[in-house]
């Protein structure tokens, strides 16, 4: 990992955003506040984005995604070092708040207006064809904000000049290049789902480096048989593993959160099946699948939870939904009585003790159950 001296430079500092005076006096200078029902607690320790961006090993040659930029602290440190910055936000009054504060690298910024869970990779390839060029979002902020909020673009214009920090030009080509790293601080409402659908979905990311809430940060690094260890954890772990971690207190934050943060690292990763082969889409779609099952009640046996699971449901669709990505699999198995059924079977072909309980399987083993679904549901 990149040492975290290594952002540093002249004052120290790498956002001048990240103290709660600059915070609030952006906001007040929009007239707006924090937005409770959108998980909006802006980050103000400079020292934890110097520790963020270097986790991510943020380069001159990366293209960072980013989820709920917020005003822009964490992204004006994003892109003193990147080659270009992707950001999907929700709020519609956040959008002239950044046309100001992010002012001096509009060129290698583009935003999506659009809430996280609904975005496509046609929407990341639009935003990335953007950068390069003005993208008319300082058209967007009030007169009156300007006016005010002018400082906000002054500070970042002399941190450049007075701190040292390298700022990579836009480059040639920018547009035909996908973000590779997902680095944000995440609404703690939507962050597990996110992740796991980002690493699913956009196979053009190869890490992602989040500030979730600590208990989600646990489940994501969870190990076999401990209490935090569940379906999530099993298929997260089909797409990527955690690297790296650090904790963070509500302390760090405007306003403060009511409960404890972490930044975890995960890299993105293709499960094996266990003769060392890769396993294929469709069978980690399926041992997903199986994930769910056997944590449908993890006090009960896996024969027990799957039972409960399959029982009374109508046929299942794997990997066939409208943000599938490309090339994933769309396999529709017989409906769920039918598996129910055949779940000895399933069992049986993946050498699996029905008596066990899901927490004790790992992710191979998960991986051998999904085999033995298709295996058996299609004979």
């Amino acid at each position: 990992m990149v040492a975290i001296d290594s952002y540093a430079g002249g004052d120290g500092r790498l956002s001048p955003l990240s103290t709660p005076s600059a915070t609030r006096a952006v906001l007040e200078a929009h007239g707006i506040g924090t937005k409770y029902t959108l998980g909006q607690n802006f980050l103000v320790n400079d020292d934890v984005l110097k520790k963020i961006v270097a986790l991510a090993e943020v380069g001159e040659n990366d293209r960072i995604l980013e989820v709920g930029p917020g005003i822009g602290t964490l992204t004006i440190a994003l892109l003193k070092h990147a080659a270009g910055v992707v950001a999907i936000e929700r709020d519609p009054d956040l959008p002239a708040v950044l046309a100001d504060t992010l002012h001096p690298w509009r060129e290698k910024f583009a935003l999506i207006e659009k809430d996280a869970l609904d975005v496509t990779r046609d929407d990341i390839v639009a935003a990335m064809v953007e950068i390069g060029g003005d993208t008319g979002y300082p058209d967007r902020a009030s007169s009156a904000a300007n006016e005010t909020a002018q400082w906000a673009v002054s500070q970042s214009e002399d941190c450049l000049s007075e701190s040292g920090y390298p700022v990579a030009p836009p480059q040639e080509g920018l547009q035909l290049s996908l973000p590779s790293k997902l680095v944000a601080n995440l609404p703690y409402a939507v962050a597990a789902t996110v992740v796991l659908d980002y690493f699913e979905n956009f196979p053009f990311l190869d890490s992602a480096t989040i500030m979730v809430q600590k208990e989600v940060a646990d489940r994501m690094a969870a190990a076999v048989g401990t209490k935090n260890y569940g379906a999530y954890t099993v298929k997260l772990g089909l797409y990527a593993e955690p690297v790296g971690r650090f904790a963070v207190g509500p302390g760090n934050f405007f306003p403060p959160p009511r409960v404890d943060s972490a930044v975890i690292r995960l890299n993105r990763r293709v499960p094996l099946m266990a003769d060392g082969a890769p396993a294929s889409p469709e069978v980690i779609a399926a041992a997903a699948l199986m994930a769910d099952a056997a944590f449908t009640n993890r006090r009960k046996t896996i024969a027990n939870s799957c039972k409960t699971y399959f029982s009374g449901r109508g046929p299942i669709s794997l990997g066939a939904g409208p943000s599938a990505q490309e090339g994933a699999p769309g396999i529709v198995l017989p409906d769920g009585a039918a598996i129910a059924e055949r779940l000895a079977a399933i069992f049986d072909a993946a050498t699996i003790d029905p008596r066990r309980r899901g927490e004790t399987l790992t992710q191979q083993e998960f991986l051998a159950l999904g085999a033995a679904l298709l295996k058996v549901t299609a004979a």
